[in-house]
This record gives structure tokens, sequence and C-alpha cells, in this order.
């Protein structure tokens, strides 16, 4: 029989999906706009919470106000997330930003831009071959 998950993976995978409900329904700062909560890893003694988030926005300034918007509303979100899951320690939140979405889009760009400009340059020699073909024939 397999392991079975710690305690601190249970309650982080409960505090991932409250905190994203808390997010979408609870928080009105502008600021905050389109959010996900990506992971949430907790200390062993339930007392620190590490949330990475991303930013549904390519701009990198938006995202910085975002994270400047949750860490402003951290107290609030504790608070709900402490009437949501009963702990005897509600553990103090620190948002972090997960840009992985984004690198993975610029790298996804650089190997589409590669792909093209690879067959553009396959095209080009392609056509210099057939015109020396039908030079020589």
């Amino acid at each position: 029989m397999g392991k079975e998950f710690s305690r601190t993976q249970r309650v982080a995978q409960q505090m991932q999906k409250e905190i994203a409900v808390i997010l979408q329904r609870e928080v009105k700062d502008p600021r905050i706009g389109m959010v996900t909560v990506s992971d949430v890893t907790v200390s062993r003694d339930l007392s620190y919470a590490k949330v990475f988030v991303t930013f549904l926005t390519t701009d990198p300034e938006k995202a910085k106000e975002g994270m400047k918007g949750l860490q402003e509303a951290s107290g609030y979100i504790r608070s709900l997330l402490g009437k949501a899951i009963r702990l005897r320690i509600t553990p103090e939140l620190n948002f972090v930003l997960d840009d992985s979405l984004i690198e993975g889009m610029r790298i996804s760009n650089l190997v589409s831009q590669a792909v093209a400009s690879d067959k553009a340059r396959r095209g080009e020699s392609d056509e210099d071959e057939s015109d020396s073909q039908e030079d020589q024939a």
C-alpha cells in the first residue's frame, strides 16, 4: 500500500481551494484582477503558508500591482480562510508570484519563431535548388 498524504499536504490542498474561492468571490480589489492559485506550501507546524499565484496578464507592471494588492489583503484573506477551514492556528499567508505560465508562453513563442524562420530559410533554399536545376536542364 502506498504512502498516505501527510496532514500538511492535505491542509495545503484545502487551503488552495478555499483561497481560490475567496479571491474569486470576496476580494474586490481591482488591482488583483484575474488571478489563479497555482500551489500552496505549508510549513510543518502549519504557521506559515506560501501561496503561489499566477496573474492572467502579460504585463509585469500589472502583476506587481496585483501582488501589492494581495499582500495588503492578506489579513482579510487569512480571516476568511480561518472561518472556512477550522484549524487551531490559521497560517500566515505569504503570496509569491509564479511566473512559470508567462515563462512557458515566452519559450513557446521563441520555439514558434525559430520553426517559422527555419521553414522560411528552407523555402528559400528549395527555390534556389529548383532554379539551379532548371538552369542545368
